[in-house]
């Protein structure tokens, strides 16, 4: 048992945060004020192999796990570059399809994942089924060799910026006339697809969209996977989903850290540094232990998916979602504070944060519903909803 990174990832982190200290976060602002994307971070990212570390060797990527791209995510959030993107393109749709997909499957999308070319958003929420997938209306049905898919998503990240969706859709069972859930990847420009941008009170260089899907017609090589294996698919990306989630709170946490940090060295009042005080030293020290403890559980979470055990690693990725939201917000809050009226100065880069970290609370799992998922499945007592 060790509680030490490998000296490759760790190697790993130090490369990326270099990368991501030559951007910075007005870099980012930039882009997020302006309506513009992160395209020269990700394309250089994805050049040096930091968006593929955990691709399949074969395919052109690291060959490497879920904790090593959760590093790559983590790291650039840390340096104030947050791209939410990497939570949903290379570790929930490579994810799925390195490990479901065909052998057609992979050889057309893994290299582009592996090198950053190939983006895909990932498609689940609906404005009726909310947190309950089995609600999930999106329907898909055969017609000839063909699959036919209609229905609604809200809040889906990155759709304008990608290539292709992979949408949570249901099929009929043909023995028993249930529907059951199944994966398709659609092309953005398909036929029937239509996008529309979620006006949000966030500064973010990732959108939010609507996306409407009438009578999309796909080919049959667009089902990732089997059908009756939709369940196990669909968690062996959430589970990822969650574990990139926590890196990028905790990525964020750290960032607000560092700079609460360094204004209460700098700052001084009454002849002394504010970080003398113990009204701001103690919550400071508060949230690096917070953050130490959820960059653990995450470093856990990732360590039991990686090991190939799922059912064990949705447990601990639950946990490490939950854990890094909470530091995420209490991290921001209290650098805001620290810096009293220039923690709203767009200068320090903290006042956007505010509401934007607050989407680790709600986002890609509410933290009620991560806390019904512990009492019932970790203490085993009667389900709640």
């Amino acid at each position: 048992m060790t509680f030490t990174e490998p000296s490759e990832r760790q190697e790993l982190r130090a490369a990326v945060a270099e990368l991501a200290a030559k951007y910075g976060h007005e870099y980012y602002l930039g882009k997020a004020r302006g309506g513009g994307h992160t395209s020269e971070l990700w394309d250089e990212a994805g050049r040096l192999g930091y968006l593929g570390v955990s691709v399949p060797e074969a395919y052109g990527g690291g060959g490497a796990g879920i904790g090593e791209l959760a590093a790559v995510c983590e790291e650039f959030c840390a340096a104030g570059t947050p791209m939410l993107l990497m939570v949903v393109s290379p570790a929930i749709c490579a994810t799925v399809i390195a490990r479901f997909g065909t052998d057609e499957q992979k050889a057309r999308w893994l290299p582009g994942f592996a090198s950053g070319r190939v983006r895909m958003s990932f498609a689940i929420t609906e404005p009726d089924a909310g947190s309950n997938a089995h609600r999930i209306t999106t329907t898909a049905r055969r017609d000839g060799g063909d699959w036919v898919l209609s229905g609604r998503k809200v809040f889906i990240s990155g759709v304008d910026e990608a290539d292709a969706v992979l949408v949570v859709g249901r099929t009929s069972d043909a023995r028993t006339g249930t529907l059951k859930p199944a994966l398709f990847v659609v092309p953005t420009d398909s036929p029937g697809l239509e996008y529309r941008a979620i006006p949000m009170d966030l500064v973010s260089a990732d959108k939010q969209f609507e996306l409407l899907l009438d009578d999309v017609r796909l080919p049959g090589d667009a089902l990732v996977g089997e059908e009756d294996a939709a369940i196990a698919q669909l968690f062996a990306g959430l589970n990822p989903e969650r574990i990139m989630g926590a890196s990028f709170s905790a990525g964020i946490a750290r960032y607000a850290l560092d700079k609460a940090v360094r204004y209460a060295r700098d700052r001084s009042v009454f002849g002394a540094p504010i970080g003398s005080h113990q009204g701001l030293a103690h919550p400071l020290a508060e949230v690096k232990i917070e953050l130490e403890l959820a960059r653990l559980m995450t470093q856990k979470a990732a360590a039991i998916y990686d090991s190939g055990d799922d059912a064990a690693a949705g447990e601990a990725a639950n946990m490490a979602k939950y854990a890094g939201a909470e530091v995420a917000v209490r991290a921001v809050d209290q650098a805001v504070q620290v810096h009293g009226g220039n923690g709203l100065a767009s200068e320090y880069g903290l006042g956007t944060m505010l509401a934007a970290v607050r989407v680790g609370r709600i986002a890609p799992v509410s933290r009620e519903m991560i806390l019904n998922y512990v009492a019932q499945h970790s203490l085993g007592l009667p389900k709640s909803y």
